[in-house]
């Protein structure tokens, strides 16, 4: 059975293979590869056993880096929580991985990296683990009111109802106006984290590519954004995707006010999953606040076809040393860091 691939900005299948299937997510789509090439320059490409001029039934989406800092390899897909293979049987995956092994190995590149969402890919010996995360996602087929019932009360829902008492202003748009006002709240919190943010530009080229289906929440108090929140639909399921908030106003409950909200508009649009994302397995907070949504939790691992699989996962103490030192730069300078950085990680 032999391996196609296929440009999926150029091939019109790949975005009807999107709409139809599933299996796929907004991390599939052209408007998440378009901005992906947009921002950091990266090539997507997707590899198949249907033929050109068929119709698409099966895939496996990659974009190329090409890094003088990290190296040259090959990601499903770069900044996604998870990208399902879109595959019909056992014998799709065997081709498409043995064309992926003789890829990595004529290329020379350092690995390729799979971050499936549910399909099973432990029979692929040449796939080693890389990293686990914990997946949030809540089914909204439930009314309105016993999804606020299954919220934690003292964290969750009594902060919904405070954020109510003190007035906050609730507004969704795309604007430019929009993106400068959450960002700034994003370069904020990823500092507050030792994190730099992702340049302006990656949001704008989102905005831009995805459309309608990309909105910015904001939660103000007396005109004063506190925080704000970013969401992507895809078929049936809204994710959150980013988030940032004001630390001083914490207590009024911006952030729960804002997913509250996202939650009552996916409902009402007739949407079937809410999907808060991964999250890493030792960040306890962050773990805790999801769970205290009524969501389900399952794990979510990545796996890596490497020569060198004990080396696969990478990092260490270059990465936390970084960490520590975006802690203390000022805004400006990490935003600058962002725009140099994020294009070498995917």
């Amino acid at each position: 059975m032999p391996v196609y691939t296929l440009n999926p900005l150029e091939d019109r299948r790949w975005a009807e293979l999107c709409q139809q299937s599933p299996s796929t997510s907004v991390f599939h789509s052209t408007g998440w590869l378009a901005a992906l090439r947009q921002t950091y320059g990266y090539e997507p490409i997707v590899y198949t056993t249907c033929p050109p001029c068929k119709t698409l039934t099966n895939g496996m989406v990659f974009c190329r880096i090409t890094s003088w800092l990290t190296g040259r390899r090959m990601i499903s897909v770069p900044f996604a929580d998870h990208c399902e293979p879109v595959l019909e049987g056992p014998e799709q995956r065997q081709e498409i991985f043995a064309a992926l092994n003789r890829t990595l190995q004529g290329e020379r590149l350092k690995y390729i990296e799979i971050r499936p969402l549910r399909v099973d890919l432990s029979a692929e010996s040449s796939l080693c683990e890389a990293k686990s995360f914990w997946l949030h996602w809540l089914s909204l087929r439930p009314t309105l009111a016993n999804l606020f019932r299954g919220l934690q009360k003292d964290s969750t829902q009594r902060k919904i109802r405070r954020a109510d008492r003190e007035g906050l202003c609730y507004e969704s748009g795309d604007s430019e106006v929009f993106l400068n006002k959450f960002y700034r709240m994003m370069v904020v919190v990823r500092r507050r984290h030792n994190l730099p943010p992702q340049p302006i530009e990656w949001f704008r080229n989102l905005i831009t590519f995805l459309k309608d289906r990309l909105t910015i929440h904001l939660a103000s108090y007396r005109e004063r954004p506190i925080a704000g929140i970013l969401t992507l639909r895809h078929r049936d399921t809204l994710m959150y995707k980013y988030g940032g908030s004001d630390a001083r106003y914490h207590s009024f409950g911006g952030m729960p006010f804002l997913l509250w909200k996202a939650i009552q508009q996916a409902k009402n649009e007739g949407l079937q999953v809410f999907d808060f994302g991964r999250s890493d397995t030792d960040n306890e907070g962050l773990i805790r606040f999801k769970d205290n949504w009524g969501s389900t939790r399952s794990v979510l691992t990545y796996g890596r076809i490497s020569a060198t699989p004990a080396r696969a996962a990478g990092g260490g103490q270059l990465s936390n040393f970084a960490r520590r030192a975006f802690g203390y730069m000022p805004d400006f300078l990490s935003a600058a860091a962002g725009r140099l950085l994020y294009r070498h990680i995917g």
